[in-house]
Order: structure tokens, then sequence, then C-alpha cells
């Protein structure tokens, strides 16, 4: 009776976990993908990135019940695989694909016109963020595209909040100067 008991527990427990799992893909499979693309500039990448994120939860799910922010730690460990990524990566050449991000970008509901547009200045944006320094450019993009709070920032980053607001100050601040320019140096 007892080890009928005890794999009975087993199987709710492991359905438990399964629905914990599913819950958290449901809910933050979006934003790890955008975490991930904006850092790899390339879907499957960020497909695989996100994958691989909800591998390690898999792996660790123990730690699931420690957790208290969900969605800042998957952040983490996402953010986490895609420096890893690109790290490995700068052995390769850099295939940044600005132009397919500005396509994705623009809103629903515009003309032909207006969303050729958009995913133009969306595009240059993107390549003005790309000439920012690289600690500048990771709190403006967690920041801006990631809706990330300071405080979330930073736990993310593995720094203090106050070093978060001062590179978003200083991130802010270059992109202002960088809009600025003449559009003929850009």
């Amino acid at each position: 009776m007892e080890i009928a008991s005890v794999s009975m527990d087993d199987s709710v427990r492991q359905s438990a976990d399964e629905g914990v799992l599913a819950a958290l893909v449901d809910e933050y499979a979006g934003t790890l993908y955008r975490v991930a693309y904006s850092v790899l500039k390339n879907q499957q990448d960020a497909e695989d990135a996100v994958q691989e994120a909800f591998l390690r939860v898999l792996r660790h799910r123990a730690m699931l019940g420690e957790v208290r922010d969900k969605r800042v730690w998957l952040i983490r460990i996402v953010w986490n695989i895609v420096l890893d990524r690109k790290r490995r990566a700068k052995t390769r050449p850099e295939t940044d694909d600005i132009a397919e991000l500005g396509r994705v970008l623009p809103a629903s509901g515009l003309s032909a016109e207006e969303r050729a547009a958009a995913a133009q200045h969306h595009a240059q944006i993107l390549a003005l963020v790309e000439q920012l320094p690289a600690k500048e450019r990771e709190v403006l993009t967690l920041s801006a595209f990631d809706e990330l709070s300071s405080v979330e920032i930073a736990e993310v980053l593995g720094i203090t909040e106050s070093s978060v607001r001062s590179r978003l100050f200083r991130a802010r601040n270059l992109m202002a100067k960088l809009l600025e320019r003449p559009r003929s140096v850009r």
C-alpha cells in the first residue's frame, strides 16, 4: 500500500510540475523571445535560446518554489544564454539583419506606406542602438524593448540599480545626440 502511495505522489507531483512549466511557457515565452531576439537578431537562434531556457527550468524545477519573481528569473536565464551564444559567435562574422526586425515591429492597421515608413524608422533607431557602447546598449534594450524596470534590469545583469539608472541616463543622452546628427552622416 505504501509503495502505491509513493508512486501516486510522484505522478501527481510530475503533473503539477508540467502544469507549472506549461503556465510559465504560456505567460513568458513571448517576453523571453523578445529578449533573445533583441540580442541575437535571428529568429531561429532566439527560438532556440527560449527553448534552452525552458529546458533549464525543467531541469531545475525544484527551485521554482524559491523564486520570488519568475519573470525576472526567466529573463535572467535567457539573457545569460544569449550572451553566451553571442560570445561564441564572435568567431563568426555577424549577420545582424536590422531590416528584418524593422519589418516585424510596426503596428498593424497602418497603410502600406505608413508601414514602410515605420519599418524604416524602426530600422534606423535599431541601427543607432547598435552604435551605443555595450553596457548602455544592454540596459536600454532591456528597458525600452523588453520593458523591464530598473530593479529587474539590475537583477538580470547582476549590477546595482544605481548603475542601471546611470547607464540608462548615458544611453538616452547618447541616443539623443545620435538622433540629432544630420541624416547624411548616418
